[in-house]
């Protein structure tokens, strides 16, 4: 299957030399990290409060309880390894080919990959600090306290992920745009384009080639040279570099 596009897309990739790729959650469905918006995603399963309520700053800061009995279950996959996408993606850029990944993702797959140049759009649940002191702690640790991580001045703990109300990283922005800007090939994979700001990122690309690999319809209307409905995963895996 998808025999023409992966041939199509093997093509643009050996024509390219500043491949710059943008991903969102469909990315790492393939490694069993549930997403927000497809059918059986987060958003459509029955919770007390809506997840876009629990993932917002206002909650987080009236309810850490229940922000962390849902964040530490549903969104902290600590198990999960990078699938054939996230591993072609490091590849591409170890061999010059990529000049770096755009994620809406915070995960951390990418750099578990091996991939060096990540802009992580909405943060990492890889990093966290204290509210009080600044005082860093890892996943596990947040994965794994009871209740409200608390740091041992007494401060709570927060994951640094941008939750709904807060703004994105301004220097990881700037750095997003500017690599997007100078591509050749803009990659956008496993993302339905409706999350914004970030959406609007793929506005800076004035380069040769647009893919687009996706299983659903992507949210916005942009006309990539080849779109391919299909498992990331399943596309990228099947590329030679």
């Amino acid at each position: 299957m998808y025999e023409k596009e992966i041939e199509k897309l093997q093509e643009i990739i050996d024509d390219s030399h500043r491949i710059v790729f943008f991903g969102g959650a469909g990315v790492s469905t393939e490694s069993g990290i549930p997403d927000f918006r497809s059918a059986d995603g987060i958003y459509h399963q029955k919770y007390k409060y809506s997840p876009e309520q629990v993932v917002s700053h206002s909650f987080f800061v009236r309810y850490p309880e229940a922000f962390y009995e849902f964040y530490k279950d549903k969104m902290m996959m600590l198990d999960a390894r990078p699938n054939p996408a996230h591993l072609k993606l490091a590849e591409l850029e170890k061999a010059g080919k990529l000049s770096a990944v755009v994620t809406q993702n915070i995960d951390g797959l990418h750099q578990a990959a091996g991939s060096k140049t990540v802009y992580e759009l909405h943060g990492s649940i890889h990093r966290n600090y204290c509210m009080e002191c600044g005082k860093f702690y890892d996943a596990a640790y947040v994965k794994n306290s009871e209740g409200v991580p608390r740091c041992e001045c007494g401060g709570i703990i927060k994951p640094d992920v941008v939750l709904y109300e807060e703004g994105l990283d301004q220097a990881t922005i700037e750095g997003a745009v500017r690599a997007i800007s100078k591509a050749d090939t803009l990659i956008i994979g496993g993302t339905s384009l409706v999350v914004y700001p970030a959406a609007g990122f793929i506005d800076y690309f004035h380069g040769k080639h647009l893919v687009v690999i996706n299983k659903s319809e992507t949210g916005r209307a942009v006309k990539a040279e080849l779109a391919i409905s299909a498992p990331i995963g399943e596309v990228m895996g099947r590329l030679k570099v």
